[in-house]
């Protein structure tokens, strides 16, 4: 955790909610709609950091609506929290690829299982970047210049990936 108190998926979900209270479903899906293409954010990530944003004063819940979800709304003291992590140096980034992993252990696989991972990847990277750079276009139109350049980076990390799986051993 950082010197705020706060680590990246509870940040992520304090600046989420600056565009108003939501549900915890609401927050996933606006978690893969926003930052999907670059970051990472499971349910069960998500299920347990709500209880504890509102134990530290971050966020409040709302009135149960329907199937008792509950709407969570960022405080004042989760705005400066908010504010205080964006202001703490970014810290080192965690590469976790399941591909590379597999290549890492090449060796102790068959030349057809080898293919299939990297069929699987080629699929996979391809259609990511187009829905990235799909989504970074539209958010270049809408002025929204911030998210374009995050976009940005799936673009060039979609691409990178591609680059890389052409030069792949075994192929």
């Amino acid at each position: 955790m950082a010197d705020s108190g706060v680590n990246a998926t509870a940040a992520a979900l304090l600046g989420l909610l600056h565009d108003g209270p939501m549900t915890g479903g609401q927050l996933m899906a606006a978690a893969q709609r926003r930052l999907g293409p670059y970051w990472s954010m499971t349910r069960s990530q998500v299920y347990r950091e709500l209880p504890a944003l509102a134990d530290a004063g971050y966020v409040k819940l709302g009135k149960p609506g329907a199937r008792s979800s509950q709407p969570y709304a960022i405080t004042p003291a989760g705005k400066r929290a908010f504010a205080r992590w964006l202001s703490e140096p970014a810290g080192r980034e965690s590469l976790r690829n399941p591909v590379a992993l597999r290549v890492a252990f090449g060796a102790q696989q068959s030349s057809a299982q080898l293919q299939d991972v990297y069929a699987q990847a080629q699929e996979y990277h391809t259609a990511a970047l187009t829905e990235a750079r799909e989504m970074a276009k539209e958010a270049k139109k809408s002025g929204d210049d911030f998210f374009s350049a995050s976009l940005e980076f799936a673009v060039g990390y979609h691409k990178a990936a591609l680059t890389w799986l052409k030069s792949a051993p075994g192929k």
